[in-house]
């Protein structure tokens, strides 16, 4: 998927009709749409639950630097402009393009499918991480465990914790695409020219760096995902009210150091919550699918909505419904946390009254000794 994703965004830079812009759009979006929930599942082969948004923040953190980067990179490709009878704009999609295809055809090489299969592991570290991984829950006991059925498929949409997050995706989604695609714009908006713009649109990301790694080491050492993400929907309430309410540009401007690291550091979040939370593997990858398919779905809002139905530079109806979808973040977050420890209550009551080989198997996460993630 990353490879053919690569090829078509490097043809969308020499494409001379907008059918074939259409055509370029909707395999990007094809290809682009599995390749989020497929690190964080294959992530999850690798990591004890509560060592794993260290390494999804790691990967996901390149989003925030490359929004950091792709403001300088587009700064210094657009002067391209005319090279090969080629547009400055056409060049920035020619380019990265064509790393994306490197990298990801060097990933045929570079990624194992599993640490069962990773070839810098010797025998006795390939059994001691797999072992490890029963232990935590990560993976089944066998292949069996962990094979596909329908019926795994089926029992993730049952999750009360998997629909929770879900609402949460989706708001996420709409504030992660809306300042991802439309920053500088916005940073336009404040009186920058469009040059300006790109190397103004920077700082904010990278601090969103620093904070996503932040608050994966805290969320990971604590085991406090339901507070780390509450702090993220925290930041973002904040950053859209002082946007709102300010009336100079440079207050504006640093309302975005607290919207943009908030979002970035709630997606890892996320990801990594809905991913400890849901067990077998078929199980978990569908919960995974869900909560991005939904992340996705506030992407396409937030491309209406900032812009079409709320013009520049102000963002009026924009800026309120994002504030309002971080207060929501906020508290559903809560709501997760409290029933995920309920939960737990009452399966440690489970597991004193009862014996784990008493137990009905293949209940995945419903397991009384699958403690959940908080």
């Amino acid at each position: 998927m990353l490879t053919l994703w690569g090829v078509v965004t490097a043809l969308q830079g020499v494409v001379q009709t907008y059918g074939g812009l259409l055509a370029c759009r909707f395999f990007l979006g094809l290809l682009e749409g599995g390749v989020f929930p497929g690190l964080v599942l294959y992530l999850s082969f690798f990591y004890p639950r509560h060592q794993l948004q260290w390494r999804i923040s790691a990967f996901f953190s390149a989003a925030s630097i490359s929004g950091a980067f792709s403001g300088l990179l587009a700064f210094g490709i657009i002067h391209m402009n005319g090279i090969g009878n080629q547009h400055g704009w056409a060049w920035i999609f020619i380019l990265e393009g064509s790393f994306t295809f490197a990298f990801g055809a060097l990933s045929y090489i570079l990624l194992p499918r599993s640490p069962a299969h990773a070839r810098f592991l010797n025998g006795e570290e390939r059994r001691y991480i797999t072992l490890k991984l029963q232990e935590d829950g990560t993976t089944g006991k066998d292949e069996a465990a962990d094979a596909f059925s329908w019926r795994e498929v089926g029992m993730a949409f049952k999750l009360p914790q998997v629909w929770m997050l879900a609402i949460i995706f989706f708001f996420d989604g709409a504030i992660l695409f809306g300042l991802a695609y439309f920053t500088p714009s916005i940073v336009q908006g404040l009186g920058y020219t469009t040059s300006r713009s790109q190397l103004m649109s920077v700082p904010p990301f990278v601090f969103a760096f620093i904070l996503t790694m932040t608050g994966a080491y805290v969320s990971d050492k604590y085991r406090c995902r339901g507070i780390v993400a509450m702090f993220s929907s925290f930041l973002c309430v904040i950053g859209f009210g002082v946007f709102l309410g300010a009336t100079t540009p440079h207050v504006q401007y640093g309302s975005l150091f607290l919207s943009i690291p908030g979002t970035y550091l709630a997606a890892p979040t996320l990801s990594a919550w809905s991913a400890n939370n849901a067990a077998p593997h078929a199980r978990r990858a569908t919960a995974i699918a869900i909560g991005f398919i939904m992340t996705n779905s506030g992407g396409i809002l937030a491309t209406w909505l900032l812009g079409s139905l709320s013009p520049a530079p102000r963002y009026l109806k924009a800026t309120r419904t994002l504030l309002t979808f971080s207060v929501l973040m906020f508290l559903v977050s809560g709501m997760n946390a409290y029933y995920l420890w309920n939960q737990n209550k009452k399966k440690k009551n489970i597991r004193v009254t009862s014996k784990k080989d008493e137990e009905k198997p293949g209940l995945g996460d419903l397991s009384a000794w699958f403690e959940y993630a908080l």
